[in-house]
């Protein structure tokens, strides 16, 4: 190995460019280059694969990294041996001989990392081999796939801990972005890291922008989002279901659009070539389900889309975390409306498993909806449902357009009383159409039929629009107070709205708002990086020519400089090799490999 003798302050420089340390990076790495096991949860963006590549590289033996997808692993050991790394994967993409060559490298101590899939890892032959060479340390990434409450749950997962059994003195590190505390302390049980050190980052990502807009109509809104924010930049749209992914995608090309569907109902060899083209291409949009995003390695994914409502807090942290990777900044979107909380709602009472999961489930939706329906910063209650305190962040839609509330407690009393009525008086119950239809005193066959315009509550709302009364409905039932039952989504009232229709609490709620677009600071291409005239007419011909050469070198083109370093250069404008080599992003192999075709782009002239 020839970075034995380096310190990690400088691998970190001469093989990533990077001049310091981000967070709780250089105290991790120090734990783990003295032989000690250790725990990490940090966001996606963090840069948790440095935590564990740079011990690596410091210490003698050669790295093992335990990754459960054959995409993700590939393009990391791309990207480590743009950087003039020696790596290698061990998956079922390869061929015999292709294996044999890369265990034969591995014995003879040739390799600074290994990537192996936990299926293959915990085979008995595997484990011989692993014990024929010095092993630096073994890597688990993606550590919550131990958990058995996940939707990534992986079952090869939980053969992990024979890593402590049959290598005791090799130090472990296991990561992931899942914040969630009981997955934390499953996935420390399970792989025998109880005496591991555990490192706890911010999960804080201030370069977000986090929005939730009213569902009106999601496909134009969706694309109003792109065209207008992102055009020709790449992003994640989310979709409950796989029918919707197919619908989306179909409509975005239609708009012009480079977008792909995917969901769990495609062929393996269909999600694989999608994803790799995400991965290895500019501005594309990924139409997803959640089976979609795990280890998306992705630096320069703009937005992160939710068309649907996410299930739990949780989930929309680690699916919006997708966005931004790279430090710049990004949004995450959402549209949600009264459909979402139904479709949710009956989903769960729909699901099996226990009273006790199905009340778990309501927590987290409950969790979901209260962040949706928030009239203070989004950031700050995220954060705050992680046990994380923080001051409003001043960069959400809450904090940059406040929402208007106003008393609505007549209004609320007026809903549940509405409901209470149909019921009792008529025994009947019904969707949102024709409760409003009533409150409102609008005719319909239905009310004549059932003698509705005899009822009390008849008309008692006329003076609020449709579109008033359905915000109405949708906060009162994101607070629990209707509840859609049955298969239909007929609403009932639940016995935590009495306080209310006693007139024991006062009900403050937002008035509608349109969808909001980001700050000036924010939107609009490159601008958004506070780039000057002069800056963004480098930083574009930089992102033409390291097109042209990631697809000549058949490379993802964030291997050749991720927007991050593109974005440095071009403000930094170096006139010279040496100066380039400053510019944070730019390491030694970098600069040999492109640093004479940057100079010349920047200044115009040939570099001798």
């Amino acid at each position: 190995m020839t970075a034995e003798q380096r310190t990690p302050a400088e691998v970190l420089d001469s093989v990533f460019g990077y001049s310091s340390f981000r967070g709780q990076q250089e105290e991790i790495i120090e734990h783990l280059c003295t032989g000690g096991d250790a725990v990490v949860l940090m966001p996606t963006g963090g840069g948790k694969s440095l935590c564990y590549q740079i011990p690596a590289l410091v210490r003698p033996g050669t790295g093992v990294v335990i990754s459960p997808l054959i995409a993700l692993m590939e393009d990391q050991v791309v990207a480590l041996e743009a950087l003039g790394v020696k790596a290698a994967y061990l998956n079922s993409s390869l061929s015999p001989e292709e294996a044999h060559e890369v265990q034969a490298r591995f014995r003879s101590g040739a390799l600074d990392l290994l990537y192996l899939a936990p299926e293959r890892l915990v085979q008995e032959r595997t484990l011989r081999l692993l014990e024929q060479t010095e092993v630096s340390l073994f890597a688990i990434d993606e550590a919550h796939c131990v958990s058995q409450w996940g939707h990534d749950f992986r079952t090869d997962y939980l053969g992990l801990s024979v890593l402590h059994e049959r290598f005791p003195t090799v130090p472990r590190v296991a990561l992931t972005a899942t914040a969630a505390p009981a997955a934390h302390d499953e996935l420390t049980r399970r792989l025998a890291m109880g005496e591991a050190r555990h490192f706890v980052s911010s999960f804080d990502r201030p370069n977000i922008q986090y929005r939730i807009a009213e569902k009106t109509s999601p496909r134009r809104q969706l694309v109003e989002l792109i065209k207008d924010e992102h055009p020709g930049e790449a992003g994640i749209v989310y979709c409950l279901s796989r029918k919707s992914t197919e619908q989306f995608a179909d409509y975005l090309c239609e708009q012009g659009i480079d977008a792909m569907a995917y969901h769990a109902g495609l062929p393996q060899e269909e999600r694989s070539a999608r994803q790799a083209r995400f991965l290895r291409e500019d501005g594309v949009v990924m139409v997803a389900t959640i089976a979609f995003g795990m280890g998306i390695d992705k630096p320069d994914v703009r937005f992160v889309a939710h068309v649907d409502l996410p299930k739990s807090v949780e989930g929309y942290y680690q699916e919006t975390g997708r966005a931004g990777r790279d430090g710049l900044p990004a949004t995450a979107w959402m549209v949600y409306g009264l459909g979402d909380v139904v479709a949710q709602r009956r989903l769960i009472s729909q699901s099996e498993g226990s009273p006790q999961h199905r009340q778990n489930l309501s927590r987290h939706l409950d969790s979901m909806l209260a962040l949706c329906e928030s009239l203070t910063c989004r950031r700050q209650q995220i954060l705050q449902y992680f046990g994380e305190e923080s001051g409003p962040c001043g960069n959400c839609d809450t904090c940059l357009h406040p929402p208007q509330a106003w008393d609505a407690t007549v209004a609320v009393q007026m809903l549940l009383s509405a409901i209470i009525r149909l019921e009792r008086e008529r025994g009947q119950r019904f969707g949102t159409g024709q409760i409003i239809d009533v409150l409102r005193g609008k005719n319909n066959p239905r009310s004549d039929e059932s003698d509705h315009k005899s009822l009390s509550v008849w008309g008692i709302g006329a003076d609020l629009s449709e579109a008033q009364w359905r915000s109405v409905f949708r906060q009162t039932t994101a607070r629990g107070w209707t509840v859609p039952v049955g298969e239909y989504g007929v609403f009932m009232v639940d016995a935590s709205a009495d306080p209310v229709l006693r007139g024991e609490v006062r009900v403050e709620l937002a008035k509608p708002k349109r969808q909001t677009k980001a700050s000036s600071a924010s939107s609009g291409s490159v601008r958004k990086y506070h780039l000057t005239e002069d800056q963004e007419e480098i930083f574009n011909r930089l992102r033409a020519w390291r097109k042209t050469t990631a697809a000549d070198s058949g490379v993802p083109a964030y291997v050749v400089f991720p927007d991050a370093a593109l974005m440095h250069i071009a403000i930094a404008q170096p006139q010279s090799l040496a100066a380039l080599r400053k510019v944070s992003g730019v390491g030694d192999k970098k600069l040999e490999a492109y640093g004479t075709e940057v100079v010349e782009i920047v200044t115009g002239a040939d570099v001798g």
